[in-house]
């Protein structure tokens, strides 16, 4: 499907906040919630094969993509209660939640703090067990100098993102962390993956990931949850889809061999059939 993503751009105020959204095609919403340093692109494979029957929406959280930071610090519930506004503001009383990462660790306090949002929930290499325990303030101004440094390049990134995509080489240096076999995606794709680095947001959330506990709040999910995870996922181990598994009360995951942290790009067949089938179920 060839789509003018600037047809269906819009800016929506939240907080006294403008918030980036993507929003097409009707029927029950799909909501897409992206994770550390990245934006509404991290679903470029998903918002086409579903607008046909669902009313998709993915955002650019406050601080990422072309989202203006937060009035307020960056937080987890932070996070949570702005995309509870923002699903009012568009008319969304309630859909399936999608998130990845950090979008999966927001969806989660999402189907706790406001469960009336969440008609089902799928985690996809959700942050949130591990790294509650992985303390960083010692490493807070070392990142944000470094993050600095990220800034400035941002504006070389979103220049070049195009032509480093299309050299097998430095694609796979840029995005081995985040993916089994970078040079399996198209070029295209990864340059969208590399524009989301940089952003003004990602200290303050890198810090607020190992500094927020949801564990002994899962119980509380009582939307129908599906947990998809890369066999190969090198920044949140395999063992937390275990845990959250365990502690949502109807939830069960799915694990997908020789992949990474972002299913969803990596394996967007089997990722789409497996969402498509749990939404119909």
């Amino acid at each position: 499907m060839d789509i003018d993503w600037r047809e269906h751009q819009r800016w929506v105020t939240v907080e006294d906040r403008p918030v980036n959204v993507v929003d097409l095609g009707e029927g029950p919403p799909l909501v897409f919630i992206h994770g550390l340093a990245g934006s509404w692109n991290n679903w470029l494979e998903q918002l086409p094969a579903f607008a046909a029957e669902r009313r998709v929406i993915a955002m650019d959280l406050p601080g990422f993509g072309e989202s203006p930071m937060p009035r307020d610090k960056i937080s987890i519930g932070g996070y949570a209660r702005i995309v509870d506004q923002l699903l009012g503001e568009l008319g969304v009383d309630n859909g399936a939640i999608v998130g990845n990462s950090m979008g999966g660790f927001i969806s989660a306090e999402l189907a706790i703090s406001h469960p009336e949002r969440v008609e089902r929930l799928v985690l996809v290499s959700a942050a949130g067990i591990t790294s509650e325990h992985e303390r960083t303030a010692h490493l807070i101004p070392a990142l944000r100098v470094a993050n600095r440094g990220l800034l400035m390049a941002t504006a070389w990134f979103a220049a070049k993102s195009d032509a480093v995509a299309r050299r097998p080489r430095l694609r796979y240096v840029t995005l081995a962390v985040v993916t089994a076999h970078p040079n399996d995606l198209s070029a295209p794709l990864a340059a969208e993956l590399l524009r989301g680095s940089g952003k003004p947001g990602f200290v303050d959330a890198f810090y607020t990931l190992t500094h927020y506990s949801i564990r002994d709040r899962l119980p509380k999910i009582a939307a129908p949850t599906l947990i998809v995870w890369g066999a190969r996922d090198r920044l949140v181990p395999l063992r937390d889809a275990d845990v959250f598994e365990q502690l949502i009360p109807n939830a069960r995951k799915v694990v997908y061999p020789d992949t990474g942290h972002v299913a969803m790009l990596e394996r967007p067949e089997r990722f789409n059939a497996d969402l498509q089938a749990f939404l119909q179920s």
